[in-house]
Order: C-alpha cells, then structure tokens, then sequence
C-alpha cells in the first residue's frame, strides 16, 4: 500500500446522511473531542501500511472507535466457501473498518493457500487503503481447541504465519486435544506455551512489528482448561506486575455462528454452534451449563463471577471480542463449486470458486459486520493503532448494532480531565470518591434485520482484586456481582450516565454490560449475584436479532492506602 486515506467518516466532504450508523458514532466522537476536519486531514507524505498512523489524540485519549472482525474463513479454509473479495465487500458494506482472515491451518494451507491469500490481501490494500485488512491464521492449539494469530503487515507477514503453522500447529503435528488422562497432555500443552513464546521472541528482535493471539470459541468443547489460559497469558509476558499481556491478550466473549439457532435451522440449534457435550477431552471441573451460549455470549464471559472475572480478579487485563467466525451465511444460496480432475485442498490450498444456486445452503453464519462487531479504541489511524487498541483493552462490542457509541471514563472526583478509559487503570487512595462516566450513543438506523435497536439497561459489574491465584484451574472470582443497574428505556440519542463509585480497602475492577432488555433472568451464579443477566435459549429457537447484548472490557482501579 503506498498510500494511507482518510476514512470516509472522517472527511468532511462525505454527508452525514452518507454515512451508516457507526460512523456517524464515530464522526460524533472526533467532533466532540475537537478532532473533526482539517485536525484529521491526511498529510501530503505517504503513509506506510504498517506505519502508526495519523495521530487523534494526546496524552489524554480522545478516542476514536473503529469496528472489525478477527476470524474470518475463505475459500483458503477447507470447510469454507467464499472468496476473499466476496467477505472484503460484505464487511465493507456492513461498516468494518479492519478485518482479519484467518484460514484453518493444515498441509494445503501451510503450503500454497497462505501465500496465495496474501497476494490477494496485497491488492486489496492497494485498492482499498481506508478499509485495514490483516492476514492471520486459525491456529489448532496443541492440547486445545483454536486461537486468531496476526501480524502487523510488513515484510515477514505470511512467513510468520507459515513458520509458526509448521512448527507449532496442533494438527499439522498431531499434537491432539487429548484430554486430562492423556500421557501426551503435559507435552502438547508446554508446545502450546512454547509457541506463543516464540511469537513474542519475532516481536521482540523486529521480525515483525506487532503478532497478537485470541482464543476463539473458548468453551464450545470445554477443552480449554482454566490453567492453559492462564499460561498462554503469561507465555512470552515480559511486563511489571500490571501490565498488560504482550501476545496472548484475550479470547472471544461471543463466539461466530450467531444465526445457528434461527427458527426454521434445526430442532436442536444453539447459537454459536455450542451443541456439543464434555467429552473425554473436556477439562473435567467445567459444569454441564458451560457448554452452552447465554445472550449469545460464552459461558466464561456471561457468568458475573465467573471464569473470565477469576481471570481479572488476579489484577491483570484479558480481553474480549466478538465477530462471525464467517464459512456459510445463513440462508444464502451460494456452495462450493466443483474440484477439476486431479485437484484437492492439499495439492491447491484453495477451494473452487462458489456458485449461486438461488436456493438456500445450510449456514450458521452471518457476514462480518452484520452482527457481531468488535470495536476498537485508537489514537490514530493505521494497522499498529488497531493491534496497540486491542492489547490495551480498549475494546466493546456489540450484537446486532445495539449501540452507535460508547465512551467510558473512570477519574477521580478532585481531578481535571477526562480519566482512564476500557483496559486502564486508575490510582486511588483508600476512601477517595470516585465517578464512572459512560457515555451512551443509541443506535441510529435499523439494523440489517429491519430493527432500530434499543437499549433497555445498562448494568455496572465490580469485582475484587485479590492478585494470582495459587490454583490456576479456578474458575470463580466470588467476590464480583452486579452493582448497579441503570434502566435507560426510551433513551434516545448521546447522554452520559454519571455513576459514584467509592475506593475500599482493596482494588478493584468495574466493567459494563446491558441489553436490549427481551430475555433476562437469573445469572448462572445466582440472582443475588446477577440478578437479570443473560440466560440460554431452548434448541433450534434463538433468533438472535431479538436478544441482544452490549459489553465492555474492565477499568482497573489500584487502591493504594489511606
């Protein structure tokens, strides 16, 4: 790419009315914070892909919020079926600004699709600068199930991706699942710590400027332990005490496959394809309800109090993000054309072209952007922007375009300026008074289902943090419940909610949540913990456009003494 453009929702020879509903979010942001036009122009010097970016803000962080998508699967996936053109133009046509293709890793993949892939991806950033397209990889953890890895763009891009493939990939190396009486776990599970180590090792030395790791699907076979998080977090972690992961930064909140449990899908439907039972390779401490999605969301981030809480609880950030996990679009009519004599995924690396059959497929899918978006705090405009956004958790995310906008801010009540923003901290002494402003910006235009979302509550979840944990298979923080909720029904518009907080003897957490308020009901761990939150859905009736959710990444504050 020679030359990076402005976003269209940042020039101000595009009208309002041209933009869709994020970006006159996020057009709402730069003006707020006086950062609209000639603050935002582009410079006359070209602008390199992998580069920083234009700056949008100072030490302050006036935030601009850009949406993506990190697991997206191709015809460079073998159990996909769309071109890479075909997806680029959906999430562009759905308000992505950043994508990441993440083709499933095996023999064909390794050897011609990634490269292939990537002379696509080239083009496409030529063609298109404003739209940020990132090259990754599905990654068959040894011992588990899967993670995104990328790169920033750069020189070494697709070799990274496929040296990392062919040393480390659980299936290339039949490093299995396995499970907890495997004689091999001990053995696949450290490759898996040794593989994001060597990840930080090509980020370190400059071989690549930025790589990042998300687990996908966490809890959909219950293979992902609650000590294996926990060491793929601190593989390669070469920080103070709280700072923030350097590789391994978080997993999916709410996995892809959303519209698996439409109404006319199947009898035993679940969204995000969660239909599945503990198995011998299952870690054995799970429950049998964390098999299954709530609101859409994984079990380990929708239960307050549970394993993604145990993991802030220790004082360290982990992430979460949602996006399409994109193979079949539910209800389309396009499949996989057909093999020419001789032909195979392992000798080609690439599916044949689809075609359109005008009869619906099968699909669980829906296109990146149109449901799940992850969106993304940044201080300027540019591929590194995204990547240092997303390792410094300024990180919400929605389902069916419940929200344009969100800015949240925790400060002390006797300071000036705007305070700590998602995945910050803030440091207080014991006793100080303390505000958590949210700044809510309502959906604007229907949603692509014909639905104008609204919001019906906002709710503030605290918890403790009491530092690591001396057994790192724990998957409960008890001390972590609902706070405070805020109905804000009938809201209409930008307003800002201003909610006291008082700092005890400890620190602490806080992060948010709300819904569009159809299904709620007691929250995993009980009422008195979570008093309406997220519950699952009977099978094969999910219609996910109606029980949508937005959440947040925490705001950390370090209590520090009287």
């Amino acid at each position: 790419m020679s030359e990076q453009q402005l976003p269209v929702w940042a020039d101000p020879s595009v009208s309002p009315a041209d933009l869709d509903a994020q970006g006159v979010s996020r057009r709402g942001l730069l003006r707020r914070a006086g950062l609209f036009g000639a603050a935002f122009a582009l410079g006359s010097a070209a602008v390199p892909a992998a580069a920083a970016g234009r700056r949008l803000g100072g030490d302050d962080p006036r935030l601009a919020y850009l949406v993506g998508d990190h697991h997206i699967h191709t015809v460079y996936s073998h159990d996909a079926k769309y071109t890479f053109s075909q997806l680029a133009a959906a999430g562009a046509k759905y308000g992505l600004d950043w994508m990441v293709f993440t083709e499933h890793s095996n023999v064909g993949h390794a050897q011609y699709g990634a490269s292939l892939e990537h002379q696509e991806i080239l083009r496409a950033r030529a063609e298109n600068p404003r739209q940020l397209i990132f090259q990754g990889l599905e990654w068959y953890i040894p011992a588990a199930e899967h993670c995104t890895v990328f790169s920033s763009p750069g020189p070494h891009e697709v070799d990274l991706l496929t040296r990392f493939e062919r040393e480390y990939d659980g299936k290339l190396l039949a490093y299995d699942k396995g499970g907890p009486a495997d004689a091999d776990t001990a053995r696949n599970e450290a490759h898996a710590v040794k593989a994001i180590q060597w990840l930080a090792e090509q980020r370190r030395t400059g071989y690549v400027d930025d790589v990042l790791v998300l687990a996908n699907h966490p809890l959909r076979l219950g293979i992902d332990s609650p000590h294996e998080m926990r060491n793929w977090r601190d593989a390669g972690w070469g920080g103070g005490k709280n700072e923030a992961p350097e590789i391994m930064i978080g997993m999916e909140g709410a996995p892809g496959a959303q519209g698996a449990a439409l109404p006319g899908r199947g009898p035993t439907s679940i969204r995000g394809e969660y239909e599945n039972k503990p198995s011998a390779q299952s870690w054995p401490g799970y429950p049998a309800g964390a098999y299954l999605t709530y609101g859409g969301f994984d079990w380990a981030t929708s239960t307050v109090g549970g394993l993604w809480d145990s993991l802030l609880a220790e004082g360290r950030l982990f992430s979460i993000t949602t996006n399409s996990d994109a193979h079949r679009v539910v209800f389309d009519t396009w499949k996989n054309g057909d093999w020419l004599p001789g032909q195979n995924f392992d000798n080609t690396g690439r599916l044949p072209d689809p075609v359109n059959t005008d009869s619906p497929q099968p699909g669980s899918d829906f296109w990146p952007g149109q449901f799940s978006r992850t969106h993304v705090g940044v201080t300027r405009y540019g591929y590194r922007a995204v990547m240092a956004g997303l390792r410094a958790g300024r990180v919400w995310l929605d389902h069916g375009h419940l929200l344009d906008g969100l800015d949240v801010r925790l400060k002390r009540d006797r300071d000036a300026g705007r305070g700590v923003t998602l995945g910050g901290r803030l440091r207080v002494r014991k006793g100080e008074r303390i505000t958590l402003n949210v700044t809510v910006t309502t959906a604007s235009r229907p949603n692509s289902q014909g639905i104008l979302p609204e919001l019906a509550h906002v709710d503030v979840i605290r918890g403790a943090v009491r530092g690591p944990v001396t057994d790192r298979d724990t998957w409960k923080a008890p001390d972590t419940k609902v706070v405070r909720t805020e109905d804000v029904s009938g809201r209409q518009g930008t307003y800002t909610l201003r909610i006291p907080l008082t700092a005890g003897d400890e620190s602490f957490y806080v992060r948010l949540r709300g819904s569009d308020g159809n299904r709620n009901g007691a929250g995993y761990l009980g009422a008195t913990i979570d008093p309406h939150g997220p519950i699952p859905h009977e099978p094969g009736n999910g219609d996910p456009w109606a029980d949508t959710w937005f959440y947040s990444n925490p705001v950390f504050v370090d209590v520090v003494g009287a």
